[in-house]
């Protein structure tokens, strides 16, 4: 980003030919002259005054510390940019406007692949073979929601002793979320920060959170599948590691040393620009060969 006039003077650019996400936090959206204008104390831009390319993002993400104008949502909304307001770094999604891209060729893509059973059973192999790093011969759901479960209690396992947890096994009361141990509660404010990014990247995709392959009833289904991919490798290292700093550090409760260390994860894995990239790749899968 750079100080001065950054809105572009052309008609409604196509998503396909837009930048993908710009971070705001700590200033206010505003429209002068009309361009979009961040004013901003200082945060993931320099203390200053922007003018924001609007025509050419495809979504903004408007932290913490941020207000915005109602002439901002009409300018954003009439050139077809979708907002959402997010927690530090996307490890909260709080709202996000019901303006998608300008192409429905993921949902569509999405909501054919999810109305066949057997493609339906297929990405779910898929997406299994990416957590499990091997293609199982399994054509039953249920049978690989069961393989998927039994790896994961090792997974927990080796991933606590890695981290020098002490652990007593997966618990969680949703009566009592408080009442769980701090690896377990760890773990629970941990997904909830990782589901939070795959909301941002399926709504950024214009995918579908209700048509799920792996989860079902949930509204939110797919954003969990999405999630569920990165368990092993975000979800539960920043649950463990936090539940190790907890021995250590009293003074912060557990959910926030999760969101402080999520955050810190997010951007140094780039986390939700690899999720869109993960869904554009298994919503574009080639079908697969005939058996």
């Amino acid at each position: 980003m750079l100080k001065g006039r950054l809105g572009l003077e052309k008609a409604r650019i196509p998503h396909v030919n837009r930048h993908g996400l710009l971070w705001l936090d700590r200033g206010a959206l505003s429209v002068e002259d009309g361009c979009l204008r961040f004013v901003t104390a200082g945060g993931s831009l320099d203390k200053g005054s922007y003018r924001i390319p609007h025509q050419a993002v495809s979504m903004i993400l408007l932290g913490p510390g941020s207000t915005v104008s109602h002439d901002a949502l009409r300018l954003l909304a009439r050139h077809g940019t979708l907002l959402a307001a997010v927690g530090e770094d996307g490890v909260r999604c709080y709202t996000a406007p019901p303006l998608g891209p300008d192409r429905s060729d993921y949902a569509r893509r999405q909501a054919e692949l999810w109305a066949d059973p057997k493609k339906r059973l297929d990405i779910a192999r898929r997406m299994y073979a990416w957590r499990l790093g091997e293609v199982l011969p399994h054509r039953d759901i249920a049978v690989l929601r069961g393989i998927e479960g039994a790896r994961m209690k090792k997974t927990y396992t080796v991933l606590a002793s890695q981290f020098g947890i002490r652990w007593k096994g997966r618990r969680y009361d949703r009566s009592k979320p408080t009442a769980a141990d701090d690896p377990n509660q760890a773990i629970n404010h941990a997904a909830t920060a990782v589901q939070a990014a795959a909301t941002i990247a399926v709504a950024a995709v214009s995918a579908l959170p209700q048509l799920g392959f792996i989860h079902e009833d949930s509204d939110q289904s797919f954003v969990l599948d999405v999630a569920d991919l990165y368990r092993d490798s975000v979800t539960l290292p920043i649950a463990f590691a936090v539940a190790k700093e907890a021995e250590k550090n009293f003074q912060d409760p557990i959910d926030r040393l999760v969101r402080k260390r999520a955050a810190k994860e997010f951007r140094k894995q780039k986390l939700i620009s690899a999720m869109i990239d993960r869904i554009k790749d298994l919503l574009s899968a080639p079908e697969p060969a005939k058996e």
